[in-house]
């Protein structure tokens, strides 16, 4: 699967060649960064993990922002790695990293095509939860960001998913150093 995926510094120009701004990529670079950590933290307990794909859909995660930065990204973010020929597993962790995942009525709700948008996949699992550990650039407590969501109206169901992705993930990785 690694071969297929761009490398770092390609992942990088895509992202600005499609709109990115400077905060947006070091926002991504910062996910990345830390979805690395937690993946080799799951490796080092014998958890399979691909680095490479990590690696890369960490900073390819938020390439929607190029369009928007409503929840809409996401699938703007799946439909610009569509058109770049981006492998598959990239695509499935851009659509799939919005909050703790998007239920099927919620994109519904939001008009979106019919798809599966919650994290299946470690590594889809993984580049999510970074992305929540990220304030724009800046790792915060996972308590900040929910407290921050919350206040921003974000509905008590997709907080629990959120919830539950952070138990899942302390779970498996423990007490990790990584963790902010």
């Amino acid at each position: 699967m690694s071969e297929k995926l761009p490398t770092h510094k390609q992942a990088l120009r895509l992202l600005r060649e499609s709109g990115c701004s400077e905060n947006v990529i070091k926002h991504c670079e910062a996910v990345a960064e830390l979805a690395v950590e937690i993946a080799e933290n799951c490796i080092n307990k014998g958890i399979k993990v691909d680095l490479k794909l990590v690696e890369i859909g960490g900073l390819l995660h938020d390439i929607g922002r190029a369009k928007t930065h409503s929840v809409h990204h996401a699938v703007a973010g799946a439909q610009i790695a569509q058109t770049l020929g981006l492998p598959e597993p990239i695509i499935a962790i851009i659509k799939r990293h919005v909050g703790g995942g998007i239920t099927a009525k919620e994109a519904r709700k939001l008009g979106w095509p019919k798809d599966v948008y919650t994290p299946q996949t470690i590594e889809e699992k993984i580049i999510a939860y970074a992305d929540k550990l990220i304030e724009g650039a800046r790792r915060v407590p996972i308590d900040e960001t929910l407290k921050k969501l919350s206040n921003d109206g974000l509905s008590p169901s997709a907080i629990a998913r959120i919830q539950m992705l952070h138990e899942e993930m302390s779970t498996l990785i423990g007490d990790c150093e990584c963790l902010p």
